[in-house]
């Protein structure tokens, strides 16, 4: 019994508190270089609980990030806003990292594609 409620508050602690409304990874496919492409991650709150988007973070300078600073109710949307700048020619993937309030493990979205040459 002195396990059961560690392990059970662990697993309420790690539980995602969001549903993504489509896939976590985005594929651009080819892009000229230059030109901005953008993309939505919309979500789900699936808790009981008003959500709200903490801190949203990216492995590279060259992607943008935009999103609702405002609470989201139980069973209500979200979204993330990503914008990738095609400077660099080449194959790209870059990783967002998003933590929500209250919810120790981020969650994790990627956006990759092949930026042609002039």
């Amino acid at each position: 019994m002195k396990l059961f409620l560690p392990l059970l508050l662990l697993f309420a602690l790690t539980q995602s508190k969001v549903q993504w409304l489509g896939p976590t990874s985005y594929d651009f496919g080819d892009l000229k270089k230059g030109v901005p492409v953008q993309h939505e991650f919309r979500f789900r709150n699936v808790s009981a609980e008003p959500l709200v988007v903490e801190v949203v973070r990216t492995s590279c300078g060259c992607t943008a990030l935009d999103w609702e600073e405002t609470v989201v109710p139980p069973d209500s949307t979200g979204s993330i806003r990503v914008e990738y700048d095609a400077k660099r020619s080449g194959w790209f993937r870059k990783k967002i990292t998003v933590f929500f309030e209250g919810q120790r493990k981020p969650e994790r979205l990627y956006i990759q594609g092949y930026v042609e040459g002039e």
